[in-house]
């Protein structure tokens, strides 16, 4: 009995003339994640894409957990291949749907035929293979309004194929389609969201950390690797700078206003970001920040960060609750690793009571007593990298 996988664009279909460019990206990323499974051959048609096995040990049940991490699919299924013959359609779909049929009440058959040249007409079609199916298992009944499960008989140019019900996909559009953008990522809740959500949109991602060791320690670090590799199961890899942050902190204590404190740092962290994104071919920032969701996170605020960087800066959380961030952070397993309690550098230097709303100048002269230029070279020289993959 012949299985295959089958995988629905969703809307790379509406892209046009570039369409055929989303969905080689599409599944290039399918065939990365799936490679280690075994050969496969891989074809297109009518905005689906069939996944056909040839090692005799290649894993259906793994494929189908790896695609469900690739952007881009709408749905996906396994499915039986079977000759475009109704009489052997109605022998064939029994047998390979008997586990679905088994553990049902109620079911419906829905018929595509994709093929115009097949003899029946898809209302046909559904009863002909419902009726089979109520043969072979009286226990089902139909339901056309609210089934257990539809079934699905598709007649296309190269053969039939019957399958239960669609799993939905990853959604969004295949990574590396929208260019590369660079992440701030702390170990907290929000930034490795805003990650996902941009990676979402086709974006390949790099990612920027600032420790600051001793304040900060060796499992902080390793907790914003973590948190990426989440992330990465949907992205990709993600090369990850380090910027040691301690001496820039440490200036910063002895030669900067207090209250200003947080926005000075975040604009010296802006800065070395857009520094290392050119150096990386990144085309903009991606952070968590959500408006009004802590002190620092106000619109003078966002203004005067801003101000620094030559390249825009994408907040996909801007309008978003906590509850709404808490949702997909636990969706993609990023919660219960960035609720762990290590601190990061954001965290251990706060002042007591900081500026929210600065006006025009007053971070510029925050910072005039601070060697800005050699701060930020000494940090960017002395940056690691690594290379976080899942």
């Amino acid at each position: 009995m012949k299985e295959v996988i089958l995988i629905k664009n969703g809307e790379l279909s509406l892209k046009g003339l570039n369409r055929a460019i989303f969905e080689d990206k599409m599944v290039n990323a399918i065939k990365r994640r799936i490679k280690p499974l075994g050969s496969v051959k891989i074809t297109r048609s009518q905005s689906t894409v069939f996944i056909e096995p040839i090692d005799p040990d290649f894993d259906v049940d793994e494929a189908l957990e790896r695609i469900s991490y690739v952007f881009g699919i709408a749905a996906y299924s396994r499915a039986g291949e079977c000759e475009k013959d109704i009489d052997k359609i109605l022998k064939f779909a029994p047998v390979y749907l008997k586990d679905t049929m088994e553990n049902i009440r109620t079911f419906k058959v829905e018929a595509k035929r994709a093929d115009k040249s097949f003899p029946l007409k898809s209302p046909e079609i559904s009863a002909a293979v419902g009726g089979a199916l109520l043969s072979r298992f009286p226990h089902l009944k139909v339901d056309v309004h609210s089934p257990d499960e539809v079934i699905t008989v598709e007649i296309r140019d190269k053969a039939a194929y019957i399958r239960g019900g669609q799993i939905k996909g990853a959604g969004g559009l295949p990574t590396g389609t929208a260019g590369k953008a660079q992440v701030l990522i702390s170990g907290g809740i929000d930034s490795p969201v805003a990650a996902y959500l941009m990676a979402k949109r086709g974006l390949t991602l790099n990612a920027v950390h600032f420790a600051s060791p001793p304040y900060t320690s060796e499992r902080a670090e390793q907790k914003v690797k973590d948190l990426l590799s989440c992330v990465a199961k949907y992205s990709g890899p993600i090369y990850l700078a380090v910027v040691p942050f301690t001496e820039i902190q440490e200036e910063m204590a002895k030669k900067c206003p207090e209250d200003f404190f947080t926005l000075v740092m975040r604009r010296i962290m802006m800065r070395i970001a857009c520094i290392i994104s050119r150096e990386q071919g990144c085309e903009a920032l991606i952070t968590g920040e959500s408006l009004g969701q802590v002190a620092s996170q106000t619109l003078q605020a966002i203004a005067a960060t801003d101000s620094v960087c030559d390249m825009p800066v994408m907040r996909p959380l801007i309008g978003s609750d906590k509850e709404e961030i808490v949702k997909i952070s636990k969706k993609i397993g990023a919660f219960d690793i960035s609720i762990l309690p290590y601190e990061d550098c954001c965290t251990v230097f706060t002042p007591k009571h900081p500026h929210t709303r600065p006006k025009p100048g007053q971070c510029e002269k925050a910072e005039e007593k601070l060697d800005m230029e050699n701060l930020i070279k000494r940090a960017i020289e002395n940056t690691k990298y690594y290379y976080i993959n899942n």
